[in-house]
């Protein structure tokens, strides 16, 4: 099998200004896609211009949520080169995802080639400033058009791209810690991409608003940090130490949070993965014993939390470090070919 490009003639307007793309506004004028039955495999893989399919009514990811995606993003260096960063540990993620929900594996090499063919063909759409770059969203879907309860014979496959800037920019963030919902389950679905994940947290973050995101504690005793909803996050102990809580299982393994355990570790600074209590991060943050925390995503890149709501009290760090800015620009210029690539993350397209 190979990619077919199916190359169009009338190409979208660009967005007005850079300032203002935002996250998941616009969509460029390609997309990849093939498609999948038990009987032939993958087949038909296509570049294609991106446009709106049409699955049945009865296609079960419509009816019991079979369905994974990936969060990846293409970035332009000032040498006019694109760069992916660790793109194949998202291709493994996603099959890790498949396997749980009894969906097929991709070729990862093959999608990673029809990925880069797309990404030159939209390359026009790539942002120039340092921050925003292309966010790339492969997706699943089973499409066998049948509601009985069993999984599909049949998947589509597709990527599509959208410029985008960081989903929270600079803000400071202000968390709930949720005591009362869970966003997934140990055992269940919490260390997938699945679109499951996402929609329970819906409800929850309506009740809670006036607050950026929520910080979801374990499923089970409601005690232990688990993640924010869109990115892992870290504790700063005095700026000598980062605190995170370790993959149990209830935790998405993100390829920023290991990036940045990484970078720390290169660095000279110490980091431990571990179970850590709600408890004991407020009565830190009170005691002056964490100093910052963070979140790590590829939507959310590296972002300041600036307090965390739990029980009625407010707890805010004192950001007498910043090692949140530290880890971002250092994350950046690998990401954009600015510094040197140590770690053989980036790989460039020509």
């Amino acid at each position: 099998m190979e990619w077919i490009v199916k190359q169009k003639n009338d190409l979208k307007p660009l967005y007005e200004e850079e300032g203002k793309i935002g996250f998941g506004k616009y969509y460029t004028d390609y997309m990849l896609k093939m498609l999948y039955s038990k009987n032939k495999g993958w087949y038909d893989a296509e570049i294609t211009e991106f446009k709106d399919i049409s699955i049945s009514p009865a296609a079960l990811v419509l009816h019991y949520g079979q369905e994974i995606f990936e969060g990846m993003k293409g970035f332009l260096g000032n040498d006019g080169k694109i760069r992916l960063f660790r793109p194949m540990e998202n291709m493994n993620r996603l099959n890790r995802s498949a396997s749980r929900l009894m969906m097929p594996e991709i070729d990862g090499e093959f999608v990673l080639e029809g990925l880069k063919k797309l990404l030159l063909l939209d390359k026009r759409w790539f942002p120039k400033n340092k921050g925003n770059a292309v966010y790339i969203r492969p997706t699943m879907i089973a499409v066998e058009p049948t509601v009985y309860l069993k999984p599909s014979d049949e998947y589509l496959f597709y990527i599509i791209l959208s410029p985008a800037a960081g989903i929270y920019g600079l803000k400071e963030l202000k968390l709930y810690a949720e005591t009362e919902f869970v966003r997934a389950a140990i055992g269940g679905t919490a260390d997938i991409k699945t679109g499951g994940n996402y929609a329970s947290a819906f409800y929850p973050g309506k009740l809670r608003e006036k607050f950026d995101a929520l910080l979801w504690l374990d499923s089970q005793e409601r005690k232990y940090v688990q993640e924010v909803g869109t990115m892992n996050i870290f504790f700063v102990e005095k700026g000598k130490r980062l605190i995170t809580p370790k993959l149990d299982g209830g935790i998405l393994p993100g390829i920023t949070r290991d990036s940045i355990i990484k970078i720390a570790q290169h660095d000279g600074y110490e980091v431990e993965e571990r179970k850590i209590t709600i408890d004991e991060v407020v009565d830190n943050i009170s005691k002056g014993i964490f100093t910052e925390a963070f979140g790590t995503g590829t939507a959310a890149i590296v972002s300041p939390v600036r307090e965390i709501f739990y029980k009625d009290n407010s707890y805010a760090f004192s950001f007498e470090t910043d090692l949140r800015n530290y880890f971002y620009n250092k994350l950046l210029n690998i990401q954009y070919g600015i510094d040197e690539d140590l770690f053989n993350w980036v790989e460039v397209i020509e």
